[in-house]
Formats: C-alpha cells, sequence, structure tokens
C-alpha cells in the first residue's frame, strides 16, 4: 500500500494507496492546503472538560506528479472555555480512556470525510497510546470493520509518544494494523537521531510536520533536507506535512514522496 495512483503507471510498487477521485481526467484541481470538507464535534471527557474536536479532510500530493493521490484527515483538539477554564480544572493532559474515545470518534467521522471508494485511500489519525493498548487496537479494528463506508483502503497515521517508546513496542503494536486495506504511518518528531531509530519497524510511510521545520532559504533547507534524506533511507515513503508549495520540487529532489502543503497567504503590495 503506497501513495502513488492505482491505475496502471511505470511505477514497480505493490499495493497502492490511493484516491482515484483526484486524478478524474480534467476535474478540478484544488488549491494544494484547501480541505475538502471539515467538521467539528463535542466530547466531554472522564474529568468533566469538554472538547471540541475539529476534522478536514485535505488532500495530499504525489511530489513525484504534483498531483493529489489521497486525502488525509487533519485534527485540532480545543478545549472549550479558554485556558481559564482548562487551569480551572487543574488537569492538562488527558486521559488514556479520552484519547481513545476520541480516536473512535474521529474514526467514525473521519471516514464518512474521506468518501473512500473501493480503489480509494484516506489517512485518519490516531494517538499511540491508543494503538499501543490491545483494547485500543481491538476498538479502533472493530470500529472500522463495523462503519458502513469502510470501503477502498486506510492507512492509520500514529502520533504522540513515538520518541518514548521502544522500536520493538511499536512494530509490535503495528503489525495488528498490517493488512490489506489497512496499514499504518508513523508521525515522528523532525529530528534525524529521532526519525534513524525507527529504521528496524516495518511502517508504510513516515510523516513529518514541517509547521516547525524552518525551510525558507537556501542556508534553512539544508538541514531540512537532511531531515528528510535521513527520513527516506528509514522507509520508503517520505509525507511532509505543512510543507511550503514552493519547497515541493526541492523536497521530492531530497527524498520525500509525498506532501500535504501549507496555505500561502497572499501578499499585497
Amino acid at each position: 500500500m503506497t501513495l502513488v495512483p492505482a491505475y496502471p503507471t511505470d511505477h514497480d510498487g505493490g499495493e497502492t494507496l490511493t484516491g482515484n477521485a483526484a486524478y478524474s481526467p480534467l476535474g478540478e484541481r484544488r488549491a494544494y492546503a484547501a480541505p475538502y470538507e471539515s467538521l467539528t464535534f463535542s466530547l466531554v471527557t472522564r474529568a468533566g472538560r469538554e472538547l471540541a474536536v475539529t476534522l478536514a479532510a485535505q488532500p495530499v500530493f504525489d511530489l513525484d506528479r504534483s498531483a493529489p493521490v489521497s486525502r488525509r484527515i487533519r485534527r485540532i483538539v480545543r478545549h472549550r472555555g479558554g485556558e481559564s477554564a482548562l487551569t480551572a480544572l487543574g488537569r492538562r493532559t488527558l486521559e488514556p480512556v479520552d484519547l481513545k474515545r476520541i480516536d473512535l470518534q474521529t474514526l467514525n467521522h473521519g471516514l464518512d470525510l474521506l468518501h473512500l471508494g473501493p480503489h480509494d485511500t484516506g489517512v485518519l489519525p490516531a494517538f499511540w497510546r491508543t494503538v499501543a493498548s490491545s483494547r485500543g487496537r481491538f476498538a479502533l479494528l472493530c470500529t472500522e470493520l463495523q462503519h458502513d463506508s469502510a470501503a477502498g483502503n486506510l492507512l492509520i497515521e500514529v502520533m504522540g509518544g513515538l520518541e518514548q517508546a521502544p522500536p520493538e513496542t511499536i512494530e509490535e503494536s503495528i503489525q495488528h494494523f498490517e493488512t490489506g486495506a489497512l496499514g499504518v504511518i508513523l508521525h515522528v518528531a523532525p529530528d534525524p537521531g529521532l526519525v534513524r531509530r525507527l529504521a528496524g519497524v516495518r511502517a508504510r510511510c513516515l510523516a513529518i510536520d514541517f509547521a516547525g521545520v524552518a525551510h525558507d532559504g537556501p542556508r534553512e533547507w539544508r538541514a531540512a533536507h537532511d531531515l528528510i534524506a535521513a527520513a527516506r533511507q528509514t522507509c520508503s515513503q517520505v509525507m511532509l506535512l505543512n510543507l511550503r508549495p514552493d519547497r515541493g520540487l526541492a523536497a521530492q529532489a531530497a527524498g520525500a514522496t509525498h506532501a500535504v502543503f501549507a496555505g500561502m497567504e497572499t501578499i499585497t503590495v
């Protein structure tokens, strides 16, 4: 399962992570960072905090083809009531049971947003603490199987806490998701050392958020280039998030295979 189109190509890969709808002949070409759809749902934690979870489907671009091939669900979790309400509760971190509930609701709503056809592929987020738990993995798998819209291929983007987890534990946990239509992307911190420690983990793809990575000028790009190269040496597919659109070709040359591009604000002179 890879992030390339499923129709016949010269690519000598195996299974494909695809989004054929994005390849409709002469179809609409959306802006790089434009979300397709979004929705927000509420959730009350075990400690009584009310959360607002926003999901938005964004296009995933194949950098070699400069074309969208899949869709990824971006998730933002906010606390209702502002920082003062959060401080009053005295609890700034979410408990594992809350993380699992967020993941299950994200899976349900996210599959509706992705509208996966038989040959499409989508990416949905999940917290590492959910995936690391056997109960959490079982709940995710059951929810995915029972969902009416569970067609096509799905990749679970595991994030949050991978930096502290032993690679062998990560490998053991993600094996449960490795099926013909289900796979795993590891969302890793933008650090070459942390990326390289995952060299023995057989994930489908590595995802790196470039929102906090300086990659504007030539001098800054050197470090970004080395980070991408380290990721590509670790995994056959590398997806960059919040990449500047004008850095797409350079990222592809450095070894990145896919990108979710950041928005570029218009400058008025």
